[in-house]
């Protein structure tokens, strides 16, 4: 079923084929959770009904390009490294055995 959705980000009305019926959507009108009226269509998708964001778009304006996921791994989170836990106990890590 094709579904034109205004993004909530952009503004830009986008249209996307998503595998769904409209009883799907009677649920979901009826009070279900998106997740139980449509378990079998991907998160992306259910953005997209939800607020009409595209996975393009909200790569794009959150930042979040696929080459990233590595170096989110790698940033300071503000929590101590599992080595600073093991000295802040009175441990030293070593590699050396």
């Amino acid at each position: 079923m094709l579904i034109t959705r205004k993004s909530i980000i952009s503004g830009n009305v986008n249209t996307m084929d998503i595998n769904v019926t409209h009883e799907d959507f009677e649920k979901l009108e009826s009070g279900w959770l998106i997740q139980s009226a449509m378990p079998h269509i991907s998160a992306d998708e259910r953005e997209f009904i939800m607020t009409g964001i595209t996975p393009q778009e909200w790569d794009t304006e959150m930042g979040c390009e696929e080459d990233d996921e590595d170096d989110y791994q790698d940033e300071d989170d503000g929590q101590p490294s599992w080595e600073q836990e093991w000295e802040d106990f009175g441990e030293v890590y070593s590699d050396e055995y």
